[in-house]
């Protein structure tokens, strides 16, 4: 079913919360779209042109490295001051109530954190943007200094170890990270409510996530602007402004 008027797709969510005893929700890029972050494939969008650099490129060329910061810097000043929006406030209140046991998100920009959502609570399957890590010993790097030292010398990062420092995001060509991946199956094979916000669910493995909680038995609702190649395995279609639809939910109890 397909429902396009923002307070029947609210009514409905409403019921099946109130139904639900653990319920997970899957974000992509439109939730955070509201916030001022760009999303990667819409018409222009300055992800194409500032694109992510391979990881096997930024592992073997140095010069590759320096060009992947000055992309990396070059986004985030384009959504600097980003703040949460209304999903992920509505996303930190269900967790909040008890009625969310897990956000799993393909987003890197850190707002479902910054909404209140507890850290433990959060799987980042595509990592982190506002950290840096060596990819050698791990160590945590903040960008304000990655940056400093960058505009300084324009040479690629590196750790006091000598490994390379990049952001804690995963590249196309680097390895999903296991701890996330386990913690996203498990969630998907408990819950019995899936929500997917704001997410083409294209991109796998993350994509698949919906999929594995529907065919253990999991409702599985999708709250986006546009159609997705998994509309028609979805119970339920909730089609319009994803803030205005969980807006009432930022106050759950």
């Amino acid at each position: 079913m397909i429902i396009s008027s923002t307070q029947e797709a609210q009514a409905e969510l409403a019921r099946l919360f109130a139904q639900s005893q653990r319920a997970v929700g899957f974000t992509g890029a439109g939730i955070s779209t509201e916030c001022g972050v760009p999303d990667f494939r819409s018409p222009n969008s300055p992800w194409m042109k500032n694109r992510p650099i391979d990881f096997s490129l930024f592992m073997s060329d140095p010069l590759a490295r320096e060009e992947a910061w000055r992309r990396k810097f070059t986004m985030d000043d384009m959504y600097a001051g980003a703040q949460p929006g209304r999903g992920h406030r509505a996303l930190a209140a269900l967790v909040a109530s008890g009625k969310m046991g897990a956000v799993i998100t393909q987003n890197i920009d850190g707002l479902h954190l910054a909404a209140g959502t507890p850290a433990q609570k959060i799987i980042e399957l595509h990592g982190n943007g506002t950290y840096a890590k060596c990819l050698a010993c791990g160590k945590r790097h903040e960008l304000v200094d990655v940056r400093a030292e960058f505009e300084r010398t324009g040479a690629a990062p590196e750790c006091d170890c000598g490994g390379a420092v990049k952001s804690a995001t995963i590249s196309f060509g680097q390895a999903m990270p296991e701890d996330e991946m386990r913690r996203a199956h498990e969630e998907a094979n408990a819950c019995d409510l899936f929500l997917a916000i704001g997410s083409s669910l294209v991109v796998y493995p993350a994509a698949g996530f919906p999929i594995i909680a529907k065919r253990n038995g999991a409702t599985l609702v999708i709250v986006n602007r546009e159609e997705t190649p998994l509309d028609e395995a979805a119970d339920l279609v909730l089609r319009g402004d994803i803030g205005s639809i969980l807006s009432p939910f930022a106050t759950s109890q």
